[in-house]
């Protein structure tokens, strides 16, 4: 550990960075999905409809914007209207982006942002193609980190996200920014993983674990109470057991390694679960008395 990163929080970041700079580069054998559909279109489909999309809206996407990086389907819970500004954290590229962009239609507006350079650039390629099906020019990229977005203060509608909150090793502060970015009032639609119960210390430590999205994942009762602490309000939580048991279904490497290191007996159903997480930021309070 470096003298410089005493917590370890810049190495974990690190981490994860170059792991899903691969995975945008084709060169990495696993990430949160499945290997095959990191690197194969098909099951990457097929991965995609077994965590919530439908098969309408996969077909709608750009030619590589779905890599097999989901545990579900945010836009789905979203609700989301016409022109509402969304912000994508973690927007890989940019799936989630593209799916949100027509329902916002023209007045609207999608925010996403990546800290991973190659994620991005990949992202704005898949551009082109959404705006010459769509007709619309109302998704942009932006190069950040989610602990410290580049968005204004109270100036996002809605907020989605996709297996990434997990990701990073300051979840109290990814839940501050999207309290900061929110306009009163506004809502958040995550999909993310959780835990049941905590993991063995055996694959907290594994680093391509966080990479896959796993020891970086915390209880379900903490994703409530950060959420909480940021000033969100109408919290709903839904545990969803699609995304492990597609893990199991494409048997994909990362799962079969975790599954080893845990306790004999037990599947990483006992200890992991996709989870929808839905809240809304407190209008502000009404002035009153004159």
């Amino acid at each position: 550990m470096k003298a410089e990163d005493p917590d370890g929080t810049e190495s974990v970041r690190e981490a994860v960075r170059e792991g899903y700079a691969k995975v945008a580069r084709g060169e990495r054998t696993s990430c949160c999905g499945p290997a095959s559909a990191c690197g194969d279109a098909t099951m990457a489909d097929d991965f995609a409809q077994g965590v919530g999309y439908s098969a309408a809206e996969v077909s709608a996407l750009p030619e590589g914007a779905n890599m097999g990086l989901s545990c579900g389907n945010p836009t789905a819970i979203a609700s989301l209207e016409e022109g509402e500004v969304v912000l994508d954290l973690g927007s890989g590229g940019g799936m989630d982006a593209f799916l949100a962009g027509p329902k916002v239609g023209r007045s609207g507006r999608v925010i996403g942002v990546d800290m991973t350079a190659d994620m991005l650039a990949k992202a704005r390629t898949n551009l082109a193609a959404y705006e010459k099906r769509t007709g619309l020019r109302n998704v942009e990229f932006r190069l950040g980190e989610i602990e410290h977005l580049p968005v204004a203060d109270a100036s996002v509608d809605v907020v989605i996200s996709n297996c990434v909150i997990n990701l990073s090793p300051d979840k109290p502060q990814v839940w501050r920014e999207i309290a900061r970015v929110l306009k009163p009032g506004g809502r958040i639609a995550v999909s993310d993983l959780a835990l049941l119960r905590p993991l063995p210390k055996e694959v907290v430590g594994m680093v391509e674990a966080w990479i896959g999205c796993i020891a970086g994942a915390v209880l379900v009762d903490e994703t409530e109470r950060m959420a909480r602490e940021a000033g969100l309000a109408e919290v709903v939580l839904r545990r969803k057991p699609e995304y492990v048991r597609a893990l199991q279904t494409f048997e994909d490497p990362l799962y079969r390694t975790i599954v080893e290191h845990l306790p004999a007996g037990t599947g990483a159903e006992a200890y992991l679960t996709s989870l929808d997480v839905e809240a809304r930021k407190p209008a502000a309070a009404k002035a009153c008395c004159g």
